[in-house]
């Protein structure tokens, strides 16, 4: 990936929901300071928080895809960097960095978790707690309720850590490569609080947004990473 296409991600700038980080198109704030959207408000989420590094568009979207479906796992460190800008001032404070999982069929199948190399480029511990106990059809494939539905139940802790109840984390944050709906990390999220976390924030590489973010003006575009050079990364 060269420097103009990294630097032609579109960022989600402000105003954005204090809980989902989804945009809005003017501010909303609620008692207490707070700005959510409609959706978090009748339906408050399990996460804490949520950002995304840019818009699920153009280019950020083929660099989604030729990490997840087309196995360019180098492209995990660069956009770790991303995310860690994006996160800056949560992954100090969380514990762990907890991946979403993959049904181990469609782990094998794909041969790796995209969500457990970005995890792993967030410099942080890196805690497997989760595992996806029901296939379900893909998420890309389906929309709104559907979605809910595929991974109600679909989330639980693996079998490695529901033995290790001592020094559980209470911050993670969760990771994953794209938010839509927000369903999965909720599901996850969920599970999460279950195991005693205290507070959770998702981060993820891209969001869909259900609104216009820009309005007339350029959002700010993210510097390319420099460390390491996207054109000397090699699998």
């Amino acid at each position: 990936m060269c420097v103009a296409c990294w630097s032609a991600i579109r960022t989600v700038s402000p105003p954005w929901c204090d809980r989902c980080g989804e945009p809005l198109q003017s501010w909303r704030r609620q008692p207490g300071g707070h700005t959510a959207c409609a959706r978090c408000r009748a339906h408050p989420p399990h996460f804490d928080h949520a950002r995304a590094c840019g818009l699920y568009e153009g280019t950020l979207r083929h660099i989604v895809h030729a990490l997840k479906y087309h196995g360019h796992q180098s492209l995990g460190a660069p956009l770790g960097a991303l995310m860690r800008e994006a996160g800056r001032d949560w992954l100090g404070h969380a514990d762990v960095v907890v991946p979403v999982p993959l049904h181990p069929w469609r782990r094998l199948r794909r041969g790796f978790n995209q969500a457990d190399i970005l995890a792993c480029a967030l410099g942080r511990p890196v805690w497997r707690v989760l595992r996806r106990r029901r296939l379900g059809a893909p998420q890309a494939t389906l929309s709104g309720d559907d979605r809910l539905a595929n991974v109600r139940g679909a989330y639980g802790v693996s079998r490695s850590a529901s033995g290790t109840a001592r020094a559980r984390p209470r911050a993670v944050v969760l990771v994953d490569d794209v938010m839509t709906t927000g369903a999965t990390l909720d599901a996850c999220s969920q599970v999460l609080r279950d195991t005693g976390v205290e507070w959770i924030a998702a981060l993820t590489v891209a969001r869909a947004a259900h609104v216009s973010v820009l309005s007339g003006e350029a959002a700010p575009r993210p510097r390319p990473p420099r460390e390491p050079r996207p054109s000397t990364l090699r699998r």
